[in-house]
Parts: C-alpha cells; sequence; structure tokens
C-alpha cells in the first residue's frame, strides 16, 4: 500500500512508469535465462572444521579461440563489462600506439584510484578535454587509514579507459561528444572486434549501460573465455598485451587479484577482472598452442577472496604459482574439482588453498569429546 495519498508519476500508464520494470518479481524475457534459471555449481566452501558455513557457487569455463574445452556451472548469459577492456583498446590500436606504456596500460584498467593511477589517467588527455570525460563522480576503490578524498571522475575505476577513448575519438575523427552512447561509432567498432573472435554472424543478446556509463554486452561464460583465448593467440599484434604485462600495477593496483596474476605468472598470463564477479585469463602455455583462455563468474558478485582461491587452483594446475593473501577466520577454502578438466584434477589434489603463515585454527588441538557429559549423565 502506498505510503503518500499523492498520485504517482510512476504507476500505470503515466509517462514516469516506463523507466521502471512492470514486477518486483521479475519479468521474463524471451531467451534471455535468469540466474535463477542457470544451474550454477559451486566453486568453493569455507569450512569451519570439517562443516561448511559458507559455499561459493559460479560458472567456469576453458577455451581455445574456436571451441569450449570445458564448463562448469552451465554457459551462463552475462554482461562482460571491465573485463572486456582490451577489446575496446583494439578499436584505438593504431591511434594509441605512440602513447607511452604506462598510458597504454591505464587505458586497459580498472584501477583502484591511487595517485599514480590518476596521475597516467590525466596524461592521455590535455587540460582542454578533461571536461568532456564522462565517468561517474567516485571515490578511490581502495583508500588506506583515514583518508578522505571528495569525489571526481578521475578516482572512478574506468576514468583510464575513458580518457584513453576520448584520445582515440579525437584522433580518428570521430565525435568526443556522446562517446558513451550505442549510437557513437565506438559502439559498432567494438562489437566488430568480439565478432573477430566469436565470429561474424555473432551478435550480443542485450545491451546495458555499464556502471560508467558506456554500453556492455552480453556473452556467454563460453564466448568470454574464446575471447580471452584469442587475446592470447593474437597478443603480439598490438601493444595491448604488452602492455599489461609490463604495468600490472596499472591494471588493478595493490592487492588485486588481476594485477597480482600477471605479476606472478611473468607475462605468460593476462588477466583482467570484471563487475560483477568476473575474471578472464587469457594463458600461453605449451598445451595449448592456440592460446587458452578461462572465465570465473561468481554468481552472487564480485567476490575478490573467493575469486582469488578459483584462480589459485586453476593456475596452480596450469604450472602458475599464485599466491594466497586472504587468510579465512577460523575457517578453510576447499576447491571443488570439476573447476578444471578431468586430466588436472589430480594435479588439483596438491595445490593447497592455504600458506605456511595461514595454520589450521578452526579448532582445539586436543580432543574436545573428552568433555562430553557421560551418556545419562547431569
Amino acid at each position: 500500500m502506498s505510503t503518500t495519498s499523492n498520485p504517482s508519476a510512476v504507476a500505470g500508464s503515466r509517462p514516469g512508469s516506463r523507466i521502471f520494470p512492470d514486477t518486483p518479481l521479475g519479468e521474463r524475457i524471451e531467451g534471455v535465462a535468469t540466474g535463477r534459471d542457470v544451474e550454477w555449481e559451486p566453486l568453493v566452501d569455507y569450512r569451519r572444521n570439517g562443516v561448511s558455513e559458507t559455499t561459493i557457487h559460479g560458472a567456469v569455463a576453458w577455451a581455445t579461440p574456436t571451441e569450449v574445452v570445458h564448463s562448469f556451472g552451465g554457459n551462463v548469459l552475462c554482461y562482460g563489462r571491465s573485463m572486456m577492456k582490451p577489446f575496446t583498446m583494439k578499436v584505438f590500436a593504431e591511434e594509441l600506439k605512440d602513447c607511452s606504456w604506462e598510458q597504454k596500460a591505464i587505458a586497459v584498467a580498472s584501477h583502484n584510484g591511487d595517485t599514480e593511477h590518476v596521475r597516467a589517467a590525466q596524461s592521455l588527455l590535455p587540460a582542454s578535454d578533461r571536461g568532456l570525460m564522462r565517468t561517474p563522480l567516485d571515490v578511490p576503490l581502495v583508500q588506506f587509514g583515514r583518508q578522505v578524498r571528495r569525489p571526481r571522475r578521475w578516482y572512478h575505476t574506468c576514468s583510464g579507459e575513458h580518457a584513453a577513448i576520448l584520445r582515440g575519438c579525437r584522433a580518428k575523427g570521430w565525435d568526443r561528444v556522446g562517446y558513451t552512447l550505442p549510437s557513437h561509432p565506438l559502439f559498432p567498432a567494438f562489437v566488430t572486434v568480439l565478432q573477430r573472435f566469436l565470429g561474424p554472424s555473432w551478435t550480443p543478446v542485450r545491451v546495458a549501460r555499464d556502471g560508467c556509463g558506456l554500453p556492455t554486452v552480453s556473452n556467454t561464460v563460453g564466448e568470454l573465455a574464446r575471447c580471452f583465448a584469442g587475446l592470447a593467440a593474437v597478443r603480439d599484434e598490438d601493444w595491448i598485451w604488452e602492455a599489461m604485462a609490463r604495468h600490472p600495477d596499472l591494471v588493478g593496483g595493490f592487492n588485486r587479484l588481476d594485477s597480482t596474476v600477471i605479476k606472478a605468472c611473468e607475462g605468460r598470463v593476462v588477466a583482467k577482472e570484471g563487475a560483477d564477479g568476473l575474471l578472464g585469463l587469457s594463458v600461453v602455455h605449451d598445451d595449448f598452442p592456440d592460446g587458452l583462455g578461462i572465465t570465473v563468474k561468481i554468481a552472487h558478485g564480485w567476490n575478490p577472496q573467493a575469486t582469488w582461491y578459483v584462480a589459485r587452483a586453476i593456475l596452480g594446475v596450469l604450472g602458475f604459482d599464485v599466491r594466497n593473501p586472504y587468510p579465512l577466520h577460523r575457517q578453510k577454502a576447499f576447491i571443488v574439482p570439476e573447476l578444471v578438466p578431468p586430466d588436472r584434477r589430480e594435479t588439483l589434489s596438491s595445490i593447497p588453498t592455504w600458506d605456511e603463515w595461514d595454520p589450521d585454527s578452526d579448532r582445539w588441538y586436543w580432543d574436545w569429546q573428552d568433555y562430553l557429559p557421560s551418556p545419562g549423565g547431569v
């Protein structure tokens, strides 16, 4: 029941009603499975002395450029979000090739908003062009201690991408006003890039506005993995792979999973996080000479701790050693074997989700049963 006696501007057929859903239960859209319909699978669970307390569900896909070679959790349809920035920058690969390596790295970043991130992003544009940038006002993604920052467009995690787009549009002779709209030349150019990796007949099922205002297109988890496999296959054709490998801390920042993976794998893996709950891995590996792409989608959204455990396990069976920065509080994480193809599960069983500094502190080191009352006792 309404809490006001005034007529609603968004009820029924009034003009404001079209920007709201028709029902709080969610509409059914033909051809679009919701998160209620897909078969999410458990990826990792947190146990306290053997009893599961938290289970993280999601979906994982392994792919070469031409086919999905392993899938777990269903071929879920989702938005690629910021995970797809390397592909957006392929639209401007030629126009930005003479930028510095720092400028190129920040162009594909979802950064924390640290000083070095803001400095690199601002260096892409002259002061006269900065007013054209349409990232939302934001504060740094990670702040330390009692720092307080007023919201600025440059702190937004996508400011480097937006600045690079504006610079690229100017070089191409494209109008820079309206660059976030699907009517701008950037959007069909981006779709053309994806069609190169997914086939000329591919089109997105849905297109939405991303958090930064740019269009984001829907892809299945398998399609995203194929794109990242293709990224490895063509890594030498432009500057994108090398820029991420040269400056991983600009791609994300302090304690970010994608930055850590890039550093730990020493140029053989490019990683990119994306909201909401996405990780893309583009892998150069002898067992996959045409390129390997892996996508992790966490069902409930962004969870860097759970995704870190999953990524460490996946990369571990490929021979990469990624540190674990996340001790659980009196719990331990356990990986579901189906994360990886069957022929790699024996290796998976030898990769712990803990390190020496992270002991098993979820139990006492004596037998608690000795302290139970005797049967029938008071």
